[in-house]
């Protein structure tokens, strides 16, 4: 029996297959980087400038005096924004990867009662909107004397659920079953094992699951709207909004809006940094526990 064999496009579907996908793609390019170029441009402008020329494209170069602007209106107080979200975001993003990498390999490496159970729950809490748990977060909150402070912000950002499915997953097929055998047999004990031979493997899926919790609290809003009231204890995104709130509220008579668009151009650089800084330990990482011998 002659063997059935697949049809070969054409040459010329071949061609329209390769031009309609450089076509979609670019769409999508330009979706993706038109609101980042905006953003450039209008930092750019002065307020007249702002509403008076074309909004893709440049007018008066203000950028300078802007920037001055941004980091010296209300006493400076753009400077707390910038150091509370980055205070936010590092102990976060810190504390959720390395509370999703101890119990993401616990739950591929050990058997204890009630693993599957438990581990169902946290899967299913991911398709729970976090925005629908920001108010009984801050009842629990307010009942430990916790609300506008810090931690108020910190402690709900260390939960990562999806972080631990991701590390579960990633532990189960990168780390080998041989491998932490080996150590025990060396008289190594568990803490010693995930120190010294698991993390080192995990890393990976360690600092991807630490740049999504960064970005996450980085630009997260609803929750400290709700938990803090100082103003100097807002993260970027908060504060921004209220510079915002008076500009509009003022009818335009308070000319914060190139403000509130530089400080917004402001606030996506570290996030930009920190993806170019960590992508060489990740982009490759994570496919490595794919990959069978």
């Amino acid at each position: 029996m002659a063997p059935i064999t697949g049809r070969r496009g054409s040459p010329g579907e071949s061609q329209f297959t390769r031009v309609l996908t450089m076509v979609l793609l670019t769409v999508f390019l330009v979706y993706s980087l038109l609101p980042v170029f905006y953003l450039i441009v209008s930092s750019t402008k002065d307020n007249t400038d702002l509403f008076s020329s074309f909004g893709l494209w440049f007018a008066s170069f203000s950028l300078p005096e802007n920037l001055r602007d941004t980091f010296a209106h209300d006493g400076g107080v753009f400077w707390n924004w910038l150091w509370n979200t980055a205070y936010y975001s590092v102990c976060s993003a810190v504390g959720a990867a390395f509370i999703s990498t101890i119990a993401g390999y616990a739950f591929a490496k050990y058997r204890f009662p009630g693993r599957i159970p438990v581990f169902a729950v946290i899967l299913g809490s991911i398709m729970v909107p976090q925005t629908a748990l920001v108010i009984p977060t801050y009842l629990l909150l307010s009942k430990i004397g916790l609300i506008d402070t810090p931690l108020a912000v910190i402690l709900p950002s260390l939960v990562s659920p999806f972080g631990v499915y991701l590390m579960r997953v990633y532990a189960e097929q990168s780390v080998p079953d041989d491998l932490l055998n080996a150590a025990r047999v060396d008289g190594a004990g568990e803490l010693r094992i995930f120190w010294s031979v698991a993390l080192r493997v995990l890393m990976p899926g360690f600092v991807t699951v630490l740049l999504l919790s960064f970005v996450a609290t980085w630009n997260n809003y609803f929750l400290p709207l709700v938990v803090l009231s100082t103003p100097e204890l807002y993260p970027l995104s908060v504060g921004l909004v209220s510079w915002n709130s008076l500009a509009t509220a003022g009818g335009g008579a308070q000319p914060l809006f190139p403000l509130v668009i530089t400080g917004a151009l402001v606030s996506v650089i570290p996030i930009i940094v920190s993806f170019l800084f960590l992508q060489r330990y990740w982009q490759g990482g994570l496919t490595f526990g794919s990959l069978k011998d």
